[in-house]
């Protein structure tokens, strides 16, 4: 079960200038950049208890179905955290937002029959610590469904990520990196990899060293 105190503990995350942006852009790109149909698709066929990472200010709420008997939504950034709560309200499905980290999540081992982490291993500062956490968490056999962005492009492309990494975007971007391999990590991470698609974002129009993402299913071994 999740932390139900009514204390906050110290935020794990504080970036308010960034959250104050992303909060405002993520909306519009939910039309813009067609991220709205990709979170239906991201999210469609849940059942049972769910738990989300880095929820972000919620835009995945509206979209969990009605199989789905309970979302545990991390989210460690408190302004974010604070529009996941009033995302939550709104939701046809029972979401229970809660503070922590990805690398130390704040609830019991094998309590979740599936978990969904998007647009969130960019930016968490240790990726196998959090997908070992990931694992903890999951019931043997739980699915994990993911939606990332990394690498990808040509060496042009692969190097002006690399050099973005190395200097300015992390700072400017709330800890995000556009150069990590999120299906590479989740392999060596011990989950087993089921299908999975590349997809650019946006569709159309120009394409960013953000745009390189990847939509997919994994699952933790039954016997692991």
């Amino acid at each position: 079960m999740p932390l139900r105190s009514g204390r906050v503990p110290r935020d794990a995350v504080h970036h308010p200038l960034f959250a104050r942006c992303y909060a405002r852009a993520s909306v519009a790109a939910e039309t813009r950049m067609g991220v709205g149909r990709i979170r239906g698709r991201l999210l469609g066929g849940l059942s049972g208890r769910v738990i989300e990472i880095g929820a972000g200010n919620g835009l995945n709420f509206a979209h969990y179905p009605g199989t789905v008997a309970e979302v545990v939504a991390i989210e460690p950034e408190r302004r974010l955290r604070h529009l996941a709560v009033e995302a939550a309200l709104r939701a046809e499905v029972p979401v229970d937002v809660v503070p922590g980290a990805a690398e130390a999540l704040p609830v019991k081992s094998e309590g979740f029959d599936a978990a969904v982490v998007s647009l969130v291993l960019c930016s968490v500062r240790d990726v196998p610590r959090a997908l070992g956490e990931l694992r903890r968490v999951l019931r043997p056999g739980g699915e994990v469904r993911f939606f990332e962005h990394g690498r990808g492009g040509g060496r042009a492309m692969c190097f002006t990520q690399h050099a973005l990494d190395r200097t300015v975007w992390p700072v400017l971007s709330g800890g995000c990196h556009v150069a990590r391999e999120p299906v590479r990590a989740l392999r060596d991470a011990g989950f087993e990899l089921g299908p999975y698609r590349r997809v650019l974002m946006p569709e159309q129009g120009p394409t960013l060293p953000t745009s390189y993402c990847v939509l997919g299913t994994a699952w933790r071994p039954v016997e692991g």
